[in-house]
């Protein structure tokens, strides 16, 4: 078999191993866990909040951007499992043919003291960050999707309540007029009434406003300025209760946010045994041939590199990834004080929100509404002047509005919590 014919088959059987491994590799990455999420599409009619969600953990720009950190950290992984390349080494000493003396040797190192396996293991420790840092921010995602939509929920209904309100204005200018026309009261009195009317159509404007810029707030979350649903879906009022302490000590013992703090301490503990299996030098192994043309004769060589450690042991950088863990540790250290005393307030704060709503559902608000329509009806009745139903529909509208905003802060609140203390088989809400 001629020269030609071997390279040419070498070079194909070449090219299928390459065509082979490019395959499995891309199966691998269609299969693999950290894969593009699936396509998720924004409904033009309603959104609930779980629709809400699943258009945020598979759109929003900073998740995909910690997926690539964790697909660059799989490459980090590859790369410290590969082995060092060997060399081609040529020498020739006299350019004259009759006396010429050349060489080749090729030179493979030969790595010591678990270098690969080191390497290796600080890359999944690099990996395990990289996926602990993914999880973080998407527990963060939800969460201000969770606040977002309940802000939409609470924008609705205090679009609702100034419609209603409006509509209430209207109809007591009309009640007014024709008590005006009757001759029982001032026309100073249908004025008040039209100014007040004037004041709920302001505040309803104001109400639209907000809930626009509410749904833009949440579609901005899934990368969409202008959004395309109409209506959210949920139920503000549903307050589940406040959950006890011991769940909350417990779960934050196992916080996402606790957890990548500790593997950050682990990952500084490889990096630490990298540098230290640095200090023992490799060793490089030669073999090669040696022509010499004045006697007609081929020689072998055989040799070995062992490079001396006199004065870099790589001792600063070890001194660097010994400091860097003890940084680790200590941020690890205030990470738990921190979180901590987040939590609790986190938990205090719920638990004042729900106490101050259900205070508002229960007192506040049947008395603001009992007050208004007897108002109302003595106004009708002649009984009670129109600014006697004026200050009874502020206050009415007021409490509502105080109760639909603190629904929304209990929810923001519960959202917080759950953000610090992560998701698991340990409910919250029940």
């Amino acid at each position: 078999m001629s020269f030609k014919k071997i390279t040419g088959f070498r070079m194909s059987c070449w090219r299928v191993a390459v065509l082979a491994g490019s395959v499995w590799f891309t199966l691998a990455c269609i299969q693999g866990v950290h894969a593009e999420p699936p396509v998720v599409m924004e409904s033009e009619a309603s959104l609930t909040l779980e629709q809400a969600i699943a258009l945020s953990l598979a759109k929003n720009p900073a998740l995909s951007a910690a997926r690539r950190e964790v697909e660059a950290t799989e490459a980090q992984v590859l790369q410290g499992s590969l082995r060092p390349n060997p060399s081609l080494v040529y020498l020739t000493d006299d350019a004259s043919r009759a006396t010429n003396n050349s060489s080749a040797q090729i030179d493979i190192p030969i790595e010591t003291a678990g270098k690969r396996l080191a390497r290796v293991d600080a890359a999944e420790r690099g990996k395990e960050v990289a996926v602990s840092d993914l999880t973080g921010r998407q527990l963060k995602i939800r969460a201000s999707v969770m606040a977002a939509f309940f802000d939409v929920l609470a924008a609705q209904e205090l679009t609702m309540l100034a419609d209603g309100s409006a509509a209430l204005a209207h109809r007591a200018t009309e009640i007014a007029a024709k008590r005006v026309m009757a001759g029982k009261v001032s026309p100073v009195e249908e004025t008040k009434a039209r100014v007040a009317e004037a004041g709920a159509r302001v505040a309803l404007a104001q109400a639209e406003s907000e809930l626009r810029n509410a749904r833009r707030r949440l579609s901005s979350l899934w990368g969409n300025t202008s959004p395309n649903f109409k209506h959210a879906i949920g139920e503000l009022d549903a307050l589940p209760e406040v959950p006890a302490r011991e769940l909350v000590e417990r779960r934050l013992a196992i916080s996402p946010l606790l957890d990548r703090a500790q593997r950050e301490v682990i990952r500084r503990q490889s990096l630490v045994s990298v540098e230290q299996s640095k200090a023992t030098p490799d060793l490089t192994f030669s073999v090669g041939m040696k022509r010499r043309e004045d006697v007609q004769r081929d020689q072998v060589i055989l040799g070995l590199s062992i490079p001396l450690p006199l004065f870099n042991r790589n001792q600063g950088n070890l001194l660097e990834a010994l400091r860097r863990e003890d940084k680790a540790r200590d941020e690890l250290q205030a990470t738990q004080t921190a979180l901590a005393s987040e939590v609790l307030q986190a938990l205090e704060q719920v638990r004042s929100r729900r106490e101050e709503a259900e205070l508002l559902r229960t007192d506040v608000l049947p008395g603001a509404k009992s007050a208004y329509e007897a108002a109302t009806i003595g106004f009708e009745n002649g009984k009670f002047s129109f600014l006697e139903v004026l200050d009874a529909q502020r206050t009415l509208f007021s409490a509502k509005s105080q109760y639909l905003n603190s629904l929304a802060a209990f929810h923001r609140a519960m959202t917080d919590l759950e953000s610090m203390l992560g998701q698991n088989d340990m409910p919250l809400q029940p």
